[in-house]
């Protein structure tokens, strides 16, 4: 093999190997998270837990209060459910002897749903929790 032939093969051996070391180590651009949809039920354990409450209460006829604390029977919902909310609150809490309380799942285009709830909940002495998606 001429000396030629020999300098090509190492040459482009060495150009490949710095090309593979050169892409493995060379810092990726960071690209921004994209945003991640949670069920019910993780905005559920998130509040319930700073709350220091129980998850999915199981009450006597099978139902469920979807947080429990020492103040409130919570009902966790998204904003378009805000009413289903209300009635599943104020039987929890005549239940349980607790508060009724309405955890509000809400993004940037549930205003309107927050402000119903607050206008009924003023009047029937309900807590609310907003819960920032």
């Amino acid at each position: 093999m001429n000396n030629f032939k020999i300098f090509t093969i190492l040459f482009l051996s060495l150009s490949i190997g710095f090309s593979i070391l050169f892409f493995t180590f060379m810092k990726k651009e960071e690209k921004p998270k994209p945003y991640v949809k949670h069920n019910e039920r993780y905005y559920q354990e998130k509040m319930c837990k700073k709350m220091d409450g129980l998850v999915e209460y199981r009450l006597k006829d099978k139902t469920r209060v979807d947080c429990l604390t020492d103040d409130y029977a919570i009902e966790v919902d998204f904003a378009k459910k805000w009413a289903e909310g209300i009635g599943q609150a104020l039987f929890y809490a005549l239940m349980t002897g607790k508060e009724p309380a309405v955890g509000l799942i809400v993004g940037e285009k549930d205003t309107r749903y927050l402000k119903r709830l607050k206008k009924v909940a003023s009047k029937f002495d309900i807590k609310i929790f907003v819960l920032e998606k």
